[in-house]
């Protein structure tokens, strides 16, 4: 007959080989497996951040012109996740968004931008960075007002 523990950590082996393979961590040791686990689970946090606008956009049916732009920001762990929808691009518009992160101290680690059309960037950024949701988000708006008038000025 098997004792408690050893039930007990049967079971724990048994849980965590489960969540390996859920995973599809290749780590032996219990807290690499775990740590794995946490990685997966902001992979996961942030498709659903990117699935919850890529809706958004869908839904807005491409915005309605001269719509306000969207911004969104979210801690993520150790990071920040920053999503800008707007339905109008002007001249150097990425260049002053990422002035602004650079103003607030941010580093981006990964971006993907679309600047034809209509502007959407997706940055990542900064391990180990606090970040004030709210001032980001008015950051990134300021960036895109001062673009959008600096380009109705040269339009003049």
């Amino acid at each position: 007959m098997m004792s408690r523990e050893r039930k007990k950590a049967a079971g724990l082996h048994e849980k965590l080989q489960i969540l390996r393979s859920i995973t599809h961590s290749r780590a032996l040791s219990d807290t690499s497996i775990i740590l794995d686990a946490s990685e997966y689970i902001k992979e996961l946090k942030q498709k659903v951040v990117r699935l919850k606008q890529e809706i958004a956009f869908e839904e807005g049916g491409a915005l309605k012109q001269n719509s306000s732009p969207t911004v969104t920001v979210e801690t993520l762990g150790h990071g920040f996740l920053v999503n800008v929808f707007s339905d109008k691009s002007c001249p150097g518009l990425l260049v002053s968004i990422l002035e602004a992160f650079d103003e607030l101290g941010l580093s981006v680690l990964e971006a993907t931008a679309s600047c034809a059309d209509t502007f959407r960037l997706e940055a990542v950024g900064g391990e180990n960075q606090v970040v004030d949701e709210h001032v980001v988000k008015q950051a990134v708006l300021q960036a895109i007002r001062n673009c959008s008038e600096g380009g109705r000025q040269q339009e003049e």
